[in-house]
């Protein structure tokens, strides 16, 4: 599949005219999560990405009334379970073929699932090595039930790469190897991509005296890192070509890679979050990754999904509570769709 996605909203026409040109043809998404207990109910929530014309939407676990409210939507949905889930359906098929005749099956005619993520950021960990066999697991239910447009993958965080700089220099770490190998192995056949979480945030604010704001931003006019025939403008990019880097070391690097995360926040961390820099990350994210490639990859445009659609009031700590595109009330945190 390969959605159209987003035209803009009448209300924001004027601030967001560059990015007219490219509204057919993008592979983009917004997640949904429920860590709030102040959210508008499911059905208003899928009908403002209907009215925000956002054709993914990535949720975190099968919620029935989330899935009650996305038939019919047209929207294509990455779905997956619940990480504690996963080692369950690495030993057991009936596990597995429970799971997909419960949270798939009975919403298939209406929903189009496009990937199931076994496991959000389970590798590296004590589960991780379940993942491959759950994915094969969960695959085998997904064809018994008659389900092929469906495909598994995982989704990682930088965490499982043991090196990441430069870029070519990616590698997942050694005791992860055997399983992302696997990993691999289940993605090449079946033509799917990893997923993977991309923060540039993170890494600025965490180490602002060696990343400019410029190079966290996509604001950058000059290549600020050169890693041979490569240069990188832009964080983003050389986080994701880590990646790529790291599966071509396991000799898988015709496998793809897809952003299952990626944001800024716009509150408790000043002067890292601001509704400015926020704005500023998702506008130039949005141009960037619908029209280019990564230096590695230059011909691939990635499918790509923003965290997050609402604030969440349950998270953690403010910063993560703080990176959605809309107050719970439904009005923008600032003009974007």
């Amino acid at each position: 599949m390969v959605p159209k996605f987003a035209q803009l909203f009448a209300s924001t026409l004027l601030l967001l005219t560059p990015l007219l040109s490219i509204a057919d043809g993008r592979d983009i998404g917004v997640c949904y999560g429920l860590n709030g207990d102040n959210l508008p109910s499911p059905n208003e929530v899928i009908n403002l990405y209907k009215r925000c014309q956002i054709d993914n939407i990535r949720i975190y676990q099968p919620y029935p009334e989330v899935l009650e409210a996305l038939r019919g939507s047209g929207i294509s949905v990455t779905i997956g379970p619940k990480n504690e889930d996963i080692a369950s359906f690495a030993t057991s098929q009936d596990a597995a073929n429970d799971w997909v005749n419960t949270n798939i099956v009975p919403y298939a005619d209406d929903i189009l699932f496009r990937w199931i993520t076994i496991g959000n950021e389970l590798i590296p960990g004590p589960l991780g090595s379940n993942v491959p066999a759950a994915m094969n697991n969960i695959r085998n239910a997904l064809d018994s039930a008659g389900i092929t447009l469906a495909k598994v993958t995982t989704v990682l965080s930088g965490t499982a790469l043991a090196a990441s700089y430069p870029p070519s220099a990616g590698a997942f770490g050694s005791d992860i190897t055997e399983t992302m190998t696997g990993i691999a192995a289940i993605l090449a056949q079946e033509d799917t991509p990893l997923l993977i979480n991309v923060y540039p945030y993170f890494a600025y604010s965490s180490d602002p005296s060696h990343i400019s704001a410029q190079y966290a931003m996509f604001t950058s006019t000059a290549p600020v890192v050169i890693d041979g025939s490569f240069q990188y403008f832009n964080l983003f990019d050389a986080m994701v070509d880590a990646f790529n880097a790291a599966l071509e070391k396991i000799n898988f690097g015709n496998v793809k890679v897809a952003v299952a995360e990626t944001g800024w926040p716009t509150v408790g961390n000043e002067p890292y979050t601001s509704v400015a820099n926020a704005q500023t990350y998702n506008r130039n994210l949005l141009n960037h990754v619908t029209q280019n490639g990564t230096p590695r990859r230059p011909d691939y445009i990635m499918p790509t999904f923003f965290f997050e659609m609402f604030n969440e009031d349950l998270k953690g700590n403010v910063v993560e509570q703080n990176f959605g595109f809309f107050y719970p009330s439904m009005q923008p945190v600032y003009p974007f769709w």
